[in-house]
């Protein structure tokens, strides 16, 4: 028996999906302008192993997991613009969202997170679904079009926005009263809106960012605000009401409760998802992860440096819903551990099926620190299939020494190094940095010589 802590009710309830037959699963995934940051990497270990257990529970044929990418947002533009200036700007975003999404997939994949590409077996049902925002244009302007007739959002100005007062009990997945959001909400407000918690559906677009033809009249192109992309992609593959929405803790508001209020106004129904989870913050050595802290960690650059299995495994050793510190201790601690199971030779034989003691600890709200204690216990028992079968199960199919591959683009790196030398030239640290932390990044150290030129070389693991 599945039991789940729900945000949306603040209580630890027996899961009951809508139709066992078909239990359905969102989780918000990244947006495609740069590599993903360890941070990121939580949500998605954490909700591969919920999509395990589901499997598990009701079987690989009756659970369907849509995990979006968005690749439509001003960062992703800022970022084509910056990289690709000479190219059309339409083809610069697909460059970058194609590298990064790339990029993305690599590294989740040595995290032993299951892609399409594992699940979705010919002659069987769709069981994984990766939908891209920018192919859900059309269903975005449906679901606005729905809205602005049912009175829940207006156009002002060549934007759509969702009219919040229009919603009574707005605020009901994060706890927060309307009146004291509205309060903390009248800093720079718009103009054109009519209530200052009213949020953008849709918006103009001008000559250097991307746009569709708008919805509701509006004559000049557009693009979508980021709430509607994801009520758009869970509607399209999941239906108007589902089972589980997660993502991380941060996403609650507002973005979580933006995506409650357009989907439940636009299809009049009591909830949007009615489960709703949610996985605690990441900090580095004690602190928030801040680029200005110098802590600011990307997944690529932890693989360059540890196992992928280790890596899952760390992130595993805490309770989903709560803070996780990551430190290198730590990830010491769970290579001891994880490479003392991974490295026998006799774990074999044993299939890759939890078992039952593991399975009760994870369906205790996916208390992962008491299946961990679960493991020891098969391993102190001597139960070498079990242990094995359980590992393979959790995601820790392999112990690989051997870091991730990386494709290097010398012709990127020089152009980077261009780049690099005519900020430092104009006294531009801050983009210098940058330039060194990207390229990093990728794989490269920099070696700046006293004749003001600069080497490079492949970095040492």
């Amino acid at each position: 028996m599945l039991r789940l802590t729900n945000t949306l009710t603040k209580t630890k309830d027996v899961f009951v999906p809508i139709d066992p037959a078909n239990v359905r699963m969102y989780v918000c995934g990244p947006t495609v302008y740069d590599f993903a940051h360890i941070g990121n990497a939580r949500p998605v270990i954490v909700f591969d192993l919920l999509f395990r257990v589901l499997r598990h529970i009701y079987g690989t044929d009756h659970v369907t997991y849509v995990r979006n990418i968005t690749d439509v947002e001003d960062k992703i533009s800022g970022r084509a613009r910056r990289d690709f200036p000479d190219l059309p700007l339409n083809e610069a975003i697909a460059r970058v969202t194609a590298t990064t999404e790339r990029q993305f997939h690599e590294d989740v994949a040595a995290l032993g997170v299951l892609t399409p590409e594992d699940v979705n077996l010919p002659g069987a049902r769709v069981a994984m679904i990766e939908p891209r925002a920018t192919e859900h244009i059309g269903e975005m302007r449906r679901l606005i079009e729905r809205l602005v007739e049912a009175g829940h959002a207006y156009v002002a100005e060549d934007h759509v926005l969702f009219h919040v007062p229009s919603m009574p009990d707005y605020g009901s997945l994060s706890g927060r009263p309307l009146d004291e959001m509205e309060a903390g909400a009248r800093v720079d407000v718009a103009p054109y809106k009519r209530s200052p918690l009213d949020f953008v559906l849709w918006k103009p677009s001008g000559a250097d960012q991307p746009g569709w033809a708008s919805p509701a009249g509006i004559e000049p192109a557009g693009r979508p605000g980021w709430h509607i992309e994801c009520s758009a992609m869970s509607w399209k593959h999941l239906g108007e009401t589902f089972d589980i929405h997660a993502g991380g803790i941060d996403l609650i508001f507002p973005h979580h409760e933006n995506e409650v209020a357009q989907s439940r106004c636009c299809f009049g129904t009591s909830v949007m998802a009615n489960v709703w989870l949610h996985n605690g913050f990441l900090q580095v050595e004690g602190e928030k992860m801040s680029k200005s802290l110098g802590n600011f960690v990307t997944i690529r650059e932890v693989l360059r440096d540890w196992p992928g299995a280790v890596v899952r495994f760390n992130m595993l050793r805490s309770h989903y819903r709560q803070p996780i510190d990551w430190t290198l201790r730590g990830l010491e601690e769970s290579d001891k551990v994880l490479s003392g199971w991974l490295m026998r030779d006799d774990l074999e034989n044993g299939g890759d099926d939890f078992a039952p003691s593991v399975i009760e600890a994870l369906s205790d709200d996916l208390n992962t620190p008491k299946a961990i204690a679960a493991l020891h216990a098969l391993d102190r028992a001597g139960d070498a299939p079990r242990l094995g079968a359980s590992l393979r199960a959790f995601g820790f199919h392999r112990y690989e020494r051997p870091r991730l591959p990386v494709t290097i683009d010398e012709a990127r790196i020089a152009d980077l190094i261009d780049r690099r030398l005519v900020a430092r030239n104009a006294k531009d640290w801050a983009e210098s940095d940058r330039i060194r932390d990207e390229l990093k990044a990728m794989g490269i150290v920099l070696k700046d010589n006293k004749n003001g030129t600069t080497s490079w070389e492949y970095a040492r693991n």
